[in-house]
């Protein structure tokens, strides 16, 4: 952060009005009663941001849940956004989030998609994060094939804590859909009722749940997005759902981003993303080296898996897939914790 911009998102709130009653909600408990911002003023904000950090920069299009707004401001919002150069994404609980609406705001511009779902959100008949898998998958498959990321989140407290590993499995095992996975430690702010936080639940503890979900260490300090005590951010490569850390070489991390500072990469599309990273390795005989080591490294490493899987296909090709995923989280060590999502 710093590099390639002033400032990695900005959250624009566009309504406070939400259709569950979470746990961990991080607004007060006046906020249904606070009137939606009118769409001049929104836009007027949207032209600000764009004055203050210009194009490229990431916009989080939040409530409450935004999906709560009329749907031709929620597109108009989307387009204003798009329209300025910067990149639109949609945090919301999904609930009302259907294909239809999607596919309509990503023709509108929007790049990312980021859905809400854990135990602290109450809903019915879901006694386990397990459980609120059926829901994911539905979400994920109202997303499939839009030019969308897609990204869930999901709140770390003592009552899932334990099912971490189970819901990092079940982001692996949709890796095809599923580009980031984001675990927000439990803050005590706002009308949420759990309050303190489990001294069980720290950076580290949450970082080991993910690794025993992934099954493979991961590099979370190879690419700082914001302070470390804060936020950290990890990327995985997966192939026959076994998940390898696509940062361990922390040289050809390092030379990436001195080489490669104004590369751009639209999450819209994978072909596109891989592309520009391609084009941009090729640029540089340092990089072509250093890729070509890590490329070893790490197909040596998953060669026994093909291997291993060959017997059960014609071909050791036709069941080799890689595809890539990040995990990250956030949330301060020490309380209170901020109170933003």
């Amino acid at each position: 952060m710093g590099r390639r911009w002033p400032i990695g998102c900005v959250a624009l709130e566009i309504t406070q009005r939400c259709n569950l009653d979470c746990a961990a909600c991080y607004l007060s408990e006046h906020s249904e009663s606070v009137k939606d911002v009118p769409l001049e003023e929104l836009f007027r904000r949207i032209d600000l941001m764009f004055d203050h950090y210009g194009p490229d920069t990431n916009v989080q299009v939040t409530g409450g849940d935004p999906t709560l707004r009329q749907r031709d401001e929620l597109v108009a919002i989307v387009r204003r956004i798009s329209g300025k150069g910067m990149r639109p994404a949609l945090f919301t609980n999904g609930i009302r989030a259907k294909r239809a609406l999607l596919a309509e705001l990503a023709e509108a511009g929007l790049v990312d998609v980021a859905f809400h779902v854990d135990l602290t959100q109450g809903r019915r008949g879901y006694e386990s994060e397990v459980a609120l898998n059926a829901i994911r998958q539905d979400y994920i498959e109202r997303a499939r094939g839009l030019p969308l990321s897609v990204m869930f989140n999901t709140t770390i407290f003592a009552g899932n804590f334990e099912e971490v590993p189970a819901i990092v499995q079940f982001f692996v095992r949709n890796c095809d859909v599923v580009r980031l996975a984001s675990f927000q430690l439990q803050a005590e702010t706002g009308r949420g009722t759990l309050r303190q936080r489990s001294a069980a639940i720290t950076m580290q503890s949450v970082q080991d749940q993910i690794e025993k979900g992934t099954g493979s260490p991961v590099s979370f300090d190879a690419l700082r997005v914001g302070h470390a005590r804060c936020n950290r951010y990890g990327m995985i490569f997966i192939t026959n759902s076994k998940a390898y850390d696509a940062l361990n070489d922390r040289q050809f991390v390092d030379a990436i981003l001195d080489r490669m500072p104004l590369v751009s990469f639209d999450r819209r599309s994978r072909a596109k993303v891989m592309a520009a990273f391609i084009m941009g390795i090729l640029a540089s005989p340092y990089l072509c080296v250093k890729a070509a080591g890590w490329l070893a490294r790490n197909a040596w490493q998953a060669g026994p898996i093909c291997g291993r899987r060959a017997g059960a296909s014609t071909s050791c090709r036709s069941s080799f897939t890689t595809s890539w995923m990040r995990a990250a989280w956030s949330g301060s060590e020490s309380m209170p914790a901020p109170s933003w999502r």
